[in-house]
């Protein structure tokens, strides 16, 4: 019996971890505050993933921008990325009513918000999906479609 139970937590040790996306404990609050800060100093906007460890779609989406090189790069030039927890020891609500409820939608659903806090989209992740991961084409779309240069209105006026 003794040696079940020694082989069985060898077991579980050898399994390989997986780094958490989602931090139910964090201060949201300040944390996206000092992401807007840094997206202001960086000339970018903020991409807010809501979601939790618990939702694979969550998992997948970031799974998929870090595997394509043209994905992660647009994120990583035109965006700061922050993943809002949303389980149940931390539904994140007040955050969540701020920016228009957007976990109606379900998860994950992605707001992009400008260098000022302001909410200028919310993204169903629906409209993303493709089989069981995402649609290149449709993510760098969307990626391309929000961010700071394209909704400029300065880009608009000529």
């Amino acid at each position: 019996m003794l040696v079940v139970l020694v082989l069985h937590g060898l077991a579980i040790m050898a399994q390989p971890t997986v780094a958490k996306l989602y931090n139910p404990g964090a201060n949201a609050e300040k944390q996206i505050s000092d992401a807007i800060k840094k997206a202001k100093t960086e000339r970018k906007n903020l991409i807010i993933q809501a979601g939790g460890n618990w939702c694979s779609w969550c998992i997948e989406f970031s799974r998929f921008c870090k595997s394509d090189v043209q994905v992660d790069s647009l994120l990583r030039s035109d965006y700061i990325v922050y993943h809002l927890n949303y389980s149940p020891e931390n539904k994140n609500t007040s955050i969540l009513a701020r920016y228009g409820y957007p976990q109606r939608f379900g998860f994950p659903v992605f707001l992009i918000i400008d260098e000022n806090g302001n909410r200028v989209h919310t993204q169903d992740s629906e409209y993303l999906e493709q089989g069981k991961s995402y649609n290149r084409r449709k993510v760098l779309e969307f990626l391309l479609n929000w961010n700071r240069t394209a909704i400029n209105p300065t880009a608009f006026s000529k």
